[in-house]
């Protein structure tokens, strides 16, 4: 089982698609390379501030919000004509569809050659007997 994990670590691994940075967020000059992980390190760094709220002078921390949160220039602010939901992304972006299949796929795949396995090696073996009257 062990080795079944690592295989379709790799396997996973190989399949993954790289998407392409947004080029918006690129000319405005948020990121230079990657804007999935540089939002996700954006989540993380607004998390942390939360959870430091308690710990920090007031004043340091509404600042800090509205580097976040400021609705004209905020890293966090998504304007409400561009927001989307996952579904209606998913629609837009063929890709993002066909990366959930391949997910799918590379979890099926080896759990149906283990089950081909075991059938193959215990076929015949009786796990119990049954007795009818």
């Amino acid at each position: 089982m062990v080795l079944i994990g690592i295989l379709r670590y790799f396997v996973s691994k190989l399949m993954r698609s790289f998407q392409v940075p947004d080029p918006k967020i690129v000319k405005e000059g948020h990121v230079s390379h990657n804007s999935i992980f540089f939002s996700l390190q954006v989540i993380v760094r607004a998390r942390n501030l939360r959870g430091a709220a308690n710990f920090i002078p007031p004043k340091s921390f509404r600042s800090r919000r509205v580097y976040f949160s400021n609705e004209e220039n905020g890293l966090l602010f998504v304007p409400k004509g561009q927001a989307q939901n996952a579904q209606a992304q998913m629609f837009s972006d063929p890709n993002m569809a066909m990366d959930m299949m391949k997910k799918n796929l590379s979890m099926i795949i080896p759990q149906t050659l283990t089950f081909a396995w075991v059938n193959f090696f215990f076929s015949g073996f009786v796990a119990g007997l049954v007795l009818y009257y």
